[in-house]
């Protein structure tokens, strides 16, 4: 894996290895040091002893040679039998600190010291030989002395390494740790910088795609995630755009529909004056066209008024309504668009009156009965047809078409804002979300299914039968 492409957590996760590894590294090793030096001051206690023993021989040897004491003699043998036991220890002791030839040979000067101290009770006049014990016992001391000083120094030895081992790790981890802590703080700050540039670009209304960034770290995932994000702004504020373009198309329609009022009305005043004319009773004929004229006029003039009735903005306001009517105003104002192959059929009851928002509920049939037309194309026919539940207090609403159905990874999705299975152009993706916030607005809910008994979409309404008090 190269460098400039690990990611930052991977860094993270790098750089604390190494962190942990050094200092495991320089624990293990301070770690055997200083069991080193926890052995080697236990054997010191030794050659302290083994010291002191000495110099006690010799003090008890003085004592004895002054006042020939057998006291004094028996303690300078009880200290010389600890000095070999001392000794002996030593020489089993791991690792050795002290040579094994410096400790044979002190052996063999502790040997040769008790030789002469047991020829002094024999031949206690003897000057060669209490000289000998003398000098021997020098030698015992300068032995013992020497032996305290090595072992010291072996002490001070350790604790030098010690010391240089730890600058030499402190110095390393400088080494190392300062390049990699730049490295590592430099990635993650150059990281955020775009990230911080990035998200300052798009606030200041810059959404052009940010180029594609090449370190493979999380910043990569992080520009592709705002390309997408500001591909999906552009998208919807094409929409919004369209959704404009549309409002404003539905003011021009209420402007024209409102031009139209004067020339129907005066097609049909004057039709209606021709009807009752002798000359034009008398025509069968011309009779006959007038009053196809006159029913064309009246069938034009309910358009403009569903037209008008649409595009006006009101306020939300819920009012008892044959939703008989409401649907056929509906299906009079999709009239034009409907293919002569396709049918629609409503159930409806007559009887059937809600508390609803007339203009509202006009546009949710509106739109899913364009959304059923649409993906029917030539032919097909739907339904919508309508029940009371007295005893839930609901009246169920079903609009069911013959088209191909909602694929069924999209059933959940459908009413999402911006969510369109049409091609590009041909919708927007807010119809049927404007659907459930109407519907939900009147206290009712809204689901869409595929037919079970064959293809074709079903879309259920319910809603509540009579408004409640806090609405």
């Amino acid at each position: 894996m190269k460098i400039a492409t690990i990611t930052i957590r991977h860094k993270v996760i790098l750089g604390s290895m190494i962190a942990v590894a050094g200092a495991l590294l320089l624990g293990v090793i301070s770690f055997r040091y200083l069991v080193q030096i926890e052995d080697a001051l236990h054997l010191e206690e030794f050659v302290n002893d083994l010291s002191n023993d000495i110099l006690e021989i010799r003090r008890y040897e003085k004592n004895y040679l002054l006042y020939r004491s057998p006291e004094d003699l028996t303690e300078t043998r009880r200290y010389l039998q600890q000095s070999f036991s001392h000794l002996e220890h030593l020489g089993q002791t791991e690792p050795m600190t002290i040579p094994a030839q410096d400790i044979h040979e002190l052996e063999k000067h502790l040997q040769r010291y008790g030789e002469l101290l047991d020829q002094v009770p024999q031949t206690p006049a003897a000057p060669g030989l209490l000289e000998n014990l003398r000098n021997q016992g020098h030698v015992l001391v300068e032995t013992s002395q020497h032996f305290l000083a090595n072992h010291r120094h072996h002490i001070l030895t350790i604790v030098g390494t010690l010391k240089r081992q730890l600058i030499f790790s402190i110095i390393v981890a400088l080494a190392i740790g300062l390049p990699l802590a730049w490295f590592m703080t430099r990635s993650i700050i150059d990281a955020l910088r775009l990230i911080t540039l990035s998200t300052a670009q798009i606030a200041q209304g810059d959404f052009r795609p940010l180029p594609p960034n090449k370190r493979g770290d999380e910043t990569q995932l992080v520009i592709e995630a705002i390309n997408t994000m500001i591909s999906e702004l552009e998208k919807r504020q094409q929409q919004l755009l369209q959704e404009k373009k549309l409002a404003s198309l539905g003011v021009l329609t209420a402007g024209i529909a409102h031009q139209l009022n004067n020339p129907l009305n005066n097609i049909s005043t004057s039709c209606q004056i021709l009807r009752e004319e002798e000359d034009v009773v008398r025509h069968e004929l011309a009779r006959e066209l007038l009053s196809a004229i006159y029913q064309e006029v009246l069938r034009a003039r309910d358009i403009v008024k569903g037209l008008l009735e649409f595009s006006r903005a009101t306020e939300f306001s819920r009012k008892p309504t044959p939703l008989a009517a409401i649907v056929q105003r509906a299906v009079q104002l999709v009239d034009s668009q409907r293919p002569a192959g396709i049918h629609i059929d409503t159930r409806i009851p007559d009887a059937l009156i809600l508390p609803i928002d007339a203009q509202r509920m006009q546009e949710v049939f509106l739109n899913l009965l364009i959304n059923a037309i649409q993906a029917m194309g030539e032919a097909g026919t739907i339904t919508i047809a309508a029940t009371a539940d007295p005893a839930s207090g609901m009246a169920t609403i079903q609009v069911t078409d013959t088209g191909p159905g909602i694929p069924a990874e999209h059933l959940g999705r459908v009413f999402d804002p911006f969510f369109t299975l049409k091609e590009n152009g041909k919708g927007t993706g807010l119809g049927l979300s404007v659907v459930f916030g109407i519907i939900k607005k009147h206290g009712g809910t809204i689901s869409a299914e595929n037919r079970p008994d064959g293809p074709g979409a079903r879309f259920t309404i319910r809603l509540p039968l009579h408004q409640s008090e806090d609405a």
